[in-house]
């Protein structure tokens, strides 16, 4: 007996196991590879340095070609030690010498200053002075809160925080889909998130990361007024 009640105990755990699995569940065994990027690493201070800044963006541009610094070297009549220091921030290169570079490289000399001048942005939004927008698909009672927006950036991705409010008056949602990847964190009230065939119900506290080519939306508006924050990321190059 006491066998038999272990085993039905295992096999309740085991199904249990399945279900969160099939509800979205976080799968520890899918996570194959530890996160790579160290948050609170800081670049070289010597970025700052003219040198290394050019010396940067000759191997970017270089490797961007797959060529070897020997290839540049033939292309440029550069020495490869010269390219070396160079590469390395060690020396500062003359005009000549960078002209030289941008004909090899195939780009204008002030593209290698480009790391040394550009200004990285930054948006600062007080509480309640986010601007209201209208998306593709918005229904009357959504609104539709962006927290902030930069356009062209250093790495080559754009995210739109939103806040999204939900009342009494909202309409049918609609259902959306898009370029890009989409996390939701809930704040106020309840739903049920559709995304693709699966539903998701969400209260304060809980939050949905998933790619959003699948149609998604509110499904079932469960309790309101409802808020929660969406974040929307995809490529520069889509719209």
């Amino acid at each position: 007996m006491a066998k038999k009640a272990t085993s039905l105990k295992h096999d309740a755990g085991a199904a249990a196991g399945k279900a969160k699995q099939s509800a979205g569940a976080i799968d520890p065994r899918k996570i194959r590879a530890p996160l790579t990027q160290n948050p609170h690493a800081i670049r070289d201070t010597r970025e700052k340095v003219l040198e290394v800044a050019i010396g940067r963006e000759v191997r970017a541009f270089r490797k961007k070609l797959g060529i070897t610094v020997a290839d540049l070297a033939v292309a440029t009549d550069i020495s490869l030690g010269m390219l070396s220091k160079i590469e390395n921030g060690i020396t500062s290169p003359s005009l000549t010498t960078l002209q030289a570079l941008s004909r090899a490289l195939g780009v204008p000399v002030t593209a290698f200053f480009r790391r040394f001048e550009e200004e990285r942005s930054a948006v600062f939004v007080k509480a309640g002075e986010g601007l209201d927008v209208e998306r593709r698909g918005t229904r009357a009672g959504h609104q539709y809160n962006l927290l902030g927006h930069i356009g062209s950036n250093t790495s080559g991705v754009v995210v739109e925080p939103y806040l999204i409010t939900l009342t009494e008056d909202s309409d049918v949602f609609p259902t959306f889909q898009h370029e890009g990847m989409e996390f939701l964190y809930m704040l106020e009230g309840e739903v049920v998130y559709r995304h693709g065939s699966n539903l998701y119900p969400m209260k304060p506290g809980d939050s949905l990361f998933f790619d959003a080519d699948a149609p998604h939306g509110p499904e079932v508006l469960t309790v309101l007024p409802m808020r929660y924050l969406s974040i929307i990321c995809y490529p520069q190059s889509a719209g």
